[in-house]
């Protein structure tokens, strides 16, 4: 986040903004409550968008070659280079300022959100972004907070509320937050109207979690001093819940709130094809220095001798025989540098702009990632960061919502040795069945039911206040309950109770300090004496009651590692099997004991706890220890397995990933065994690995230790897989001092979870990985406003639609309704826009070196006079008009193995990973491929039609612009050949583009020539075309000289694919022999199978005889697959007997 400036170290707000009367009081400027996610406003779009434009290498040079082309007298006119600038300039800040639009409309959206404000005794209706800091605002049920409000009343009479922070932290369970006494009684607009009070507070800081202020009401005479802490803060982005309203008092406000200070600022981001673009430029640009200094140098060195420096034919003039030599020497290196300028492709940024604006529209549109239920579909927020799907190696997952549905489901339990599941409302156990003579079982077994009793009682659940009671209470005449709406601070609970209600005992709410529960529709009151909270070293919590027969009973749940070794009776080795059982299964698991007091241990455990509570000193470690005396000698009662529902495909999702060679984390601020439980039930731990914590370190010394004695341990045995928990203080202290050491021992897992992370240590870790040697591209994907500074940390961050509102959405690259739509995402959409964009760059320097370095060559022959060998609407044109379409139109639908194969063997993401395709070597392939087919265009025109002059039908001879010309029309032909050949998927607008670019130019030039432009101040090319074209043997020497081209190419190509195919092409093979409408990606080439049996099944599949029993599933032994990748051969829905 950033700190805000302020002077003072504390800020002081005085109440509905009644400032004091008497005095000098000078009142603290605070900032508004708009929130502001745009990077331009209305004035500074202008010049800002410019010097990010320039800032680019390619867009920088056009312009000092334009400047030069309007400063001297060069071989071309100004209008070549300025007009493709300009148009390059205007759609890139078209595009950009539409970006932008979009974010400003967000924030309108936000910042004219209506709320409710107390001015002047009354309730105001105003926007979100008119609330000033002291504004006391009125918040409704269900409504999210708008800004940091300190909490005045509520309706009810103790000034609590309820709140959801999922959004903010990723927490659903519900948080109770109270008023100060003094302000909690005013619970009416005119009572607030009359209170007096300041508060003074801590300036804004980005913890969410920690607040520190005081609050001064003054009543009558006196002034009353109360403290204010987290618990009294109501943070902007939470939610009120359970509570009609609330009132509060604005204390922090639009960029000041906790929410935005956790918000990293908007940066831009850039990918790695566009680096490696920059990177090829620069490389361009020394090639055309050199061919520029070489031509400059070799002209003087040729005007050396007095014959050709000043030839009877071209006389000098007076003042060109006194111009200085250094000047001279200057022009023309310029106007060489023009000439030759080129090689340094501009058109190359705007079709790079254009396909990924357009290409991004793909991901909309795509049925595939669009969830029904919720009727949302892909978004995209960033159309610059397409290709960095195809290149990601970490993915960093936030847990609850992201991998899981964040919804509880009771699955079963344990009570007493025996395995329960609830089968239509009933406790049924194992082995049972519905029509057995037992199975129709009304009542509860004594055991059953005082375990449902316990599940009933020791919780924190509350009740949705609007359901009263009615006559019947909440039991209809037939005697089934109305579902009854529980609140509760954990999900676990929520669960649990709500799974007690349906079996037959149901909590139906505390009035004041007892608790009603009624079994099997008879009513019970349990008077509620003690409540021994949970705390994470415990790791339980606990009850005392009192029941309706005066005994005192002790009901306590917990994780099993801290209630069974305290159990002393009861089925503890059965029970110990089955929450085993459970925990394999995923469950998250819950022990459930009871302990009966004697009136005289009751008592001594009452004088005990008044003592420890009242402690001043040391009162966390008495309660400990009091806790500890009477959780103890406990009988258990059993065990219940909760599941926090996977979202679907999770599991394969995660397998695919690992397929792909991308390391999954988990970061989660859960607690440490829900987070390895749930790693375990989505596949991101194996039951085979072997797990390594990192937990619970309170020092630098023990943490650093443990790194030390873990990273041994991996290399002792480094045969089986490792997965690593840290916990975020052991984090914390690690990345202090032993960054190196930490990243080690990540680097060697296979898997990794962090649990208990504060937002910004998310950001903080995937930080770490961004910046470490290998620099690996990382992607991030959450869906609460907890995981926002992960998402913009991130190269990629990707949004999930989920129920914890719109911040991750809002700040996210790309946004997605479910995890398992990720697959789809990178290894289709990521996969394809790499290829088609790593082609589409390479391609245009390739079109670009075939362009100019003939014209370099032509300078030998016409002694560097800077003579052009095309004509300047030609040069113009080449990239705007004659080669554009066909290579944007592919880098738009270009696929070169079909979607289907590509997600059901993600093996095939490892082919394009660390930037394959845009390495040196394809790079200096495709280079050194452009100035071969440059020397075959000049040498082969040169050779075939340069020596012999009367070619024409009438005798006359053929100049220097038919010469041109023909290397001109050789090359376009070539060129769109060439991308031709590189296409694999051919639809109508390929053919069209394609061929329609070749006829384009034949029309064009014949028209450009077949007429006198009055325009134009030369007429160079008048009827040159068509003079061509009349020629038998210049129609001979294009359609020589350009197979003479593209044959070696082809060549290359076949040979390639035989002898040392890739496992995409081997890809491209199945696909292709897997016929039309087959597309099952099962058949795959079965060892030692000639070509014929190959087309024999390719005919058998065309005809439609494709029978999935024949269908052969085996992969050759050697393709470059992993071992263990042969368990998946498919993870479509597709099924083989669609054939």
């Amino acid at each position: 986040g950033f700190d805000p400036p302020h002077q003072s170290d504390t800020r002081t707000i005085y109440i509905a903004n009644r400032f004091p009367q008497h005095g000098h009081y000078v009142p603290q400027k605070f900032v508004d409550n708009r929130i502001i996610s745009s990077k331009y406003t209305v004035w500074n779009f202008v010049p800002k968008n410019l010097f990010e434009q320039f800032r680019r290498v390619a867009n920088f040079y056009f312009l000092i070659i334009f400047l030069v082309q309007l400063m001297i007298d060069t071989p071309t006119s100004p209008i070549t280079s300025g007009l493709p600038l300009f148009f390059v300039i205007t759609v890139t800040a078209i595009k950009q300022g539409y970006e932008d639009w979009l974010r400003h409309k967000a924030d309108n959206e936000v910042n004219g959100a209506p709320v409710y404000v107390v001015r002047s005794g009354g309730l105001v209706k105003t926007r979100s972004k008119n609330i000033r800091v002291g504004d006391i605002v009125r918040v409704a049920k269900d409504e999210t907070f708008p800004v940091d409000l300190v909490l005045l009343s509520s309706d009810r009479i103790d000034g609590s509320c309820h709140v959801t922070t999922a959004s903010l932290d990723g927490e659903t369970n519900l948080k109770t937050h109270v008023a100060v006494p003094e302000t909690a009684v005013l619970q009416s607009v005119a009572n607030l109207d009359k209170l007096v009070a300041v508060i003074e507070c801590q300036q804004p800081e980005a913890d969410l979690y920690r607040f520190v202020g005081r609050i001064t009401v003054s009543q009558q005479t006196e002034e009353i001093v109360r403290p204010l802490g987290p618990e009294s803060l109501l943070l902007r982005g939470a939610r009120l819940k359970n509570t009609k309203e609330i009132f509060g008092v604005a204390v922090y406000t639009g960029m000041e709130t906790k929410m935005a200070l956790n918000y990293k600022s908007k940066s831009q981001k850039r990918s790695a094809v566009e680096k490696s673009m920059n990177s090829f430029l620069i490389i361009y640009l020394i090639i055309l220095l050199f061919e520029a200094i070489l031509s400059t140098i070799l002209k003087y060195a040729w005007q050396a001798e007095e014959k050709w420096d000043e030839p009877w034919y071209n006389e000098k003039t007076e003042h060109e025989r006194n111009s200085s030599k250094i000047l001279r020497f200057i022009s023309d290196f310029l106007a060489f540098l023009v000439l030759y300028n080129f090689i340094i492709p501009i058109s190359l940024y705007v079709t790079v702009e254009m396909q990924k604006f357009l290409g991004s529209f793909f991901i909309g549109w795509d049925l595939d990632l669009y969830h029904e239920e919720t009727n949302q579909r892909a978004q995209v927020n960033t159309s610059d960061l397409n290709e960095e799907l195809g290149q990601v190696e970490y993915v960093f997952t936030d847990k609850t919502g992201t991998l899981t549905e964040n919804e509880m489901q009771f699955r079963e339990c344990s009570i007493n040795g025996i395995k329960y599941q609830e089968v239509n409302g009933k406790l049924t156990p194992e082995g049972f069945t519905e029509d057995s003579p037992d199975g129709n079982r009304h009542s509860l077994m004594k055991e059953e039911e005082l375990f449902l009793k316990a599940v009933c009682l020791c919780h924190t659940v509350q009740i949705n206040a609007d359901q009263t009671d009615g006559a019947d209470g909440p039991w209809h005449a037939n005697g089934i309950a109305s579902p009854l709406e529980y609140y509760a601070s954990s999900p676990d609970e929520k669960a649990l109770v709500e799974a007690a209600s349906r079996v037959g005992v149901v909590f139906t709410g505390t009035s004041g300090d007892s608790m009603e529960v009624k079994s099997l529709g008879k009513s019970e009151r349990y008077k509620l004496l003690h409540v021994l909270e949970f705390d994470p070293n415990r790791r339980r919590m606990s009850v005392i009651v009192e029941s309706p027969s005066g005994e005192k009973l002790l009901f306590t749940k917990g994780a099993e590692s801290s209630i069974l070794p305290r159990s002393k009776s009861g089925e503890i080795d059965k029970t110990r099997i089955h929450v085993d059982e459970f925990a394999l299964k995923g469950l998250r698991t819950l022990c459930v004991a009871y302990r009966r007091f004697t009136p005289e241990e009751y008592q001594e455990i009452g004088k005990r706890l008044h003592e420890a509570r009242t402690a001043l000193q040391q009162r966390e470690e008495r309660l400990a220890d009091v806790f500890n005396f009477i959780e103890r000698d406990l009988e258990l009662l059993g065990a219940t397995g909760v599941e926090d529902k996977l979202q679907e495909k999770v599991q394969e999702t995660i397998e695919a990933l690992r397929l792909a060679g991308i390391k999954v984390w988990v970061l989660t601020g859960d607690k440490h065994e829900t987070a390895v439980s749930v790693s375990l039930s989505c596949g991101h731990f194996h039951r085979t690995m072997n797990i390594l914590e990192l937990v619970q370190h309170k020092s630098d010394s023990t943490c650093a230790e443990q790194l030390r004695q873990l990273a041994k341990r991996i290399k002792e045995d480094h045969v089986i897989q490792h997965g690593l928990v840290v916990d975020g203080t052991s984090l914390s202290l690690a990345l202090r001092e032993h960054e190196k050491l930490f990243m080690e021992v990540c680097k060697n897992c296979s898997a990794v979870l962090c649990c208990r992370m504060a937002p910004l240590q998310k950001a903080k870790v995937v930080r770490l990985l961004k910046t470490s040697p290998e620099k690996p591209i990382t992607l991030a994907i959450g869906d609460g406003a907890n995981d926002v500074s992960m998402i913009q940390e991130a190269h990629v961050g990707i949004g999930i639609m989920g129920k914890e509102g719109r911040q991750a959405v809002r700040n996210s690259d790309y946004a997605i309704a479910r995890f398992k739509f990720l697959s789809k995402l990178l290894f289709v959409h990521g996969h394809l826009y790499y290829i088609r964009i790593a082609t589409l760059v390479q391609y245009f320097f390739y079109k670009n070196v075939c362009f100019i370095t003939p014209q370099f060559l032509y300078q030998f022959f016409c002694l560097f006079s800077q003579q052009t060998l095309y004509d300047s609407v030609y040069l113009t044109l080449y990239n705007i008009c004659f080669t554009s379409l066909p290579v944007l139109i592919y880098s738009l639908f270009e696929q070169h193995v079909h979607p289907h194969v590509l997600q059901s063997k993600p093996v095939l993401y490892r082919d394009i990973s660390k930037n394959a395709h845009l390495g040196f070597k394809p790079f200096l392939y495709w280079t050194i491929l452009g100035f071969f087919h440059a020397f075959v265009f000049f040498y082969g025109s040169y050779l075939l039609m340069g020596e012999d002059t009367s070619l024409l039908g009438n005798g006359q001879m053929f100049g220097n612009w038919t010469f041109g010309t023909l290397v001109f029309t050789v090359m376009v032909i070539t060129v769109t050949m060439k991308m031709a050949l590189e296409t694999h998927f051919w639809t109508w607008i390929n053919h069209f583009v394609t061929w329609g670019s070749i006829v384009f130019y034949f029309i064009f030039s014949l028209f450009y020539g077949g007429i006198i432009w009055p325009f134009l101040h030369t007429q160079d090319m008048y009827f040159v075309f068509v003079q061509l074209l009349s020629s038998g043997s210049a129609w001979f020497a294009i359609i020589l000289i350009v197979v003479a081209c593209l044959f070696l190419d082809v060549v290359k190509k076949v040979l390639y694919r035989h002898l040392q195919p890739t496992s995409t092409e081997k890809a491209q093979l199945t696909e292709a022999g897997s016929g039309i409408n087959c597309l099952d990606s099962m058949c795959c080439f079965s060892d030692g199978e000639t070509a014929c049996t190959s087309v024999r099944r390719m005919l058998e599949r065309l005809m439609g005889r494709c029978s999935p029993s024949r269908v052969n599933r085996s992969w050759s032994s050697s393709d470059p697959f992993y071992a263990n990748d042969r368990s998946i051969l498919t993870l479509s829905t597709m099924d083989s007997p669609t054939c």
